[in-house]
């Protein structure tokens, strides 16, 4: 019993070191990258207050969300969960948010 107590938590602990990394199964995992976005020249900085990213995976998946808007390149942060929007015109936070929501994350804040 202890042999097979011991065995499931060393699995525990391999599948949330993979998880954290990115690499684990949570939102895909994966070794993607998205795409980085410049901007011609930047009118302004917007952040945002995202719930729901736990790795690298979910990181990439808001960044895409949003480096699909035009005129529009985000950062995301997922261990602070953070999104820095830069912005070349005015910024449409509400496509933000709605773009972030189809993802499957949430903004709770903006700063």
């Amino acid at each position: 019993i202890l042999i097979l107590l011991a065995a499931a938590i060393v699995a525990g602990v391999l599948y949330s070191i993979r998880h954290f990394k990115g690499k684990g199964g949570c939102c895909g995992g994966g070794d993607y990258k998205p795409r980085k976005k410049r901007l011609s020249h930047v009118a302004g900085e917007k952040t945002f207050l995202v719930e729901g990213m736990h790795c690298a995976h979910c990181k990439a998946r808001v960044e895409d969300a949003v480096n699909d808007i035009r005129g529009v390149a985000g950062r995301a942060d997922w261990k602070k969960g953070l999104l820095t929007v830069s912005y070349m015109e005015t910024l449409d936070e509400e496509q933000v948010r709605r773009r972030v929501e189809r993802a499957g994350y949430r903004i709770i804040d903006m700063r």
